[in-house]
């Protein structure tokens, strides 16, 4: 059985998103203490909360993200887990992301509607060859709650965007990285889905 590790940072409620994962048919760690090395197939970093407070603890596990990274096994980046990975935000100031991802966190500008961003929305896909979305059709809902989201240098990296009010980067995939701006976890049966897809990747 695949053996997924999900990253304890404690930004955020994990056991929704080990459930998730556990429902797609995989073996499921929560690791709390920062480790030079993950001996698993895939590695889920998800979050919710401020990303000044999420880029502090998860500092002394960057090398080990290196690492796995390096390796070409798949990582899943979710939500706030999706916007560490950039070079910075703008979220309650100017701070310093992990940097794996050339591009900046920004909030939605004034809008027509209420930020934060809350409930289901659909994606439009750009790049229909991305496994991560196998079997996933343009239009299907999935569940959002966030008021900032990650825009990269390189458009190529988009996956696929969402509107609201504006279009936002909502899948972007770098190589083995695969960062998605809503919550799989808890998206029903298409957040489970992509969760297979990802487990997929592990192969």
């Amino acid at each position: 059985m695949t053996k997924i590790c999900i990253i304890d940072y404690k930004m955020g409620n994990l056991f929704s998103i080990k459930r998730g994962l556990q429902r797609a048919n995989a073996e499921v760690d929560i690791i709390e203490e920062p480790t030079n090395k993950f001996d698993y197939d895939g590695l889920v970093i998800p979050g919710v909360g401020a990303f000044k407070i999420a880029i502090k603890n998860i500092l002394p596990f960057k090398s080990a993200i290196e690492d796995f990274i390096s390796s070409g096994r798949p990582i899943l980046g979710i939500c706030l887990g999706l916007q560490i990975f950039f070079t910075k935000s703008y979220e309650g100031g100017e701070f310093n992301g992990l940097n794996f991802i050339e591009g900046e966190v920004v909030r939605f500008p004034d809008i027509p509607e209420p930020v934060p961003h809350m409930g289901w929305n659909t994606i439009n896909i750009k790049d229909g060859e991305s496994p991560i979305i196998e079997g996933i059709p343009e239009n299907t809902y999935f569940y959002f709650v966030h008021s900032y989201f990650g825009v990269p240098k390189n458009e190529n990296y988009i996956v696929a965007t969402t509107n609201y009010v504006i279009d936002f980067p909502s899948i972007i995939q770098k190589n083995n990285l695969y960062l998605v701006q809503f919550h799989p976890e808890k998206s029903s049966s298409a957040g489970l889905n992509l969760l297979k897809n990802f487990i997929k990747l592990t192969k």
